[in-house]
């Protein structure tokens, strides 16, 4: 069993939904990165999502793709981002897993990019840019390494797409809950109850949802009807502005997701 179904069983046995942060490798800095990473589980993360900076960014908003930009021109390459995992895996046993544009794994190949990822101690891979009906050549080397390809479905997914995810599916699957890119919003779905029982009655693997959660009354909302809750942009703006008033940027995320994190176990599931 991986690190990532380990996790998910041990909070359905507590009845509570896992904490998903995503942190995008070196803004401000690698070293702020690793501090994040290190400390993220003490601060309640049970999963966390650590985002390869990449130029041409599928679903991310204007919060990420602005961290994204700031991480290159900086020089940070692929290279640093295994570096800071694996530095971080020597300190923590939390999950760790990729969100990465396939062209990265495509031009590092298949094969070397899971050697990569498996040797840093990473345990997954959320690839946004990469449909579900042509990643095969990743998922069948991913599942002989029991290395986690996390596969996404939104409230656009037809019915006949959403039962090939649920087929795919290991580790969690992504539900992306609004229509649109990454960013901080007012109001969780209406809909969203519903399309998560609706893919829940699909599968046994965990649904954690994306996209718009930036409040402790959101996380808690979406933590009483699913398996997760992913944060990111929220985090993002608030290292930015940590940075910019002169303050700890790790400090920031750790205590934004400490007090995230603990809306969405407070939930009643």
């Amino acid at each position: 069993m991986s690190r990532i179904e380990s996790r998910f069983r041990r909070l359905e046995e507590k009845r509570q939904a896992a904490f998903i942060p995503f942190i995008p490798a070196g803004d401000p800095d690698l070293e702020t990165t690793l501090a994040v990473l290190v400390g993220a589980e003490e601060a309640g993360a049970d999963v966390i999502e650590l985002g390869f900076p990449f130029s041409d960014p599928i679903a991310d908003g204007p919060t990420i793709q602005d961290s994204y930009h700031r991480a290159l021109t900086a020089g940070v390459k692929s290279n640093d981002v295994f570096r800071v995992a694996r530095e971080a895996r020597q300190n923590s046993s939390v999950p760790i897993v990729a969100m990465v544009s396939y062209s990265i794994v495509y031009r590092l190949g298949v094969e070397a990019f899971l050697d990569r990822a498996e040797d840093c101690g990473m345990d997954g891979a959320t690839i946004p840019d990469l449909p579900i009906e042509e990643a095969e050549p990743l998922l069948a080397p991913a599942g002989e390494r029991d290395f986690r390809i996390i596969c996404f479905a939104t409230p656009a997914t037809t019915g006949a797409r959403r039962a090939l995810v649920a087929r795919q599916a290991r580790g969690f699957i992504y539900y992306i809950s609004v229509r649109g890119i990454t960013g901080e919003r007012t109001d969780v779905p209406a809909d969203l109850c519903e399309n998560i029982r609706q893919l829940k009655a699909l599968t046994p693997v965990p649904v954690a949802v994306g996209f718009g959660i930036s409040r402790p009354e959101h996380a808690r909302a979406v933590a009483a009807v699913a398996d997760g809750v992913i944060v990111g942009s929220a985090i993002v703006k608030r290292m930015r502005q940590a940075v910019e008033d002169g303050r700890d940027a790790a400090g920031a995320a750790l205590d934004f997701i400490r007090s995230m994190s603990a809306a969405a176990k407070s939930a009643s599931r």
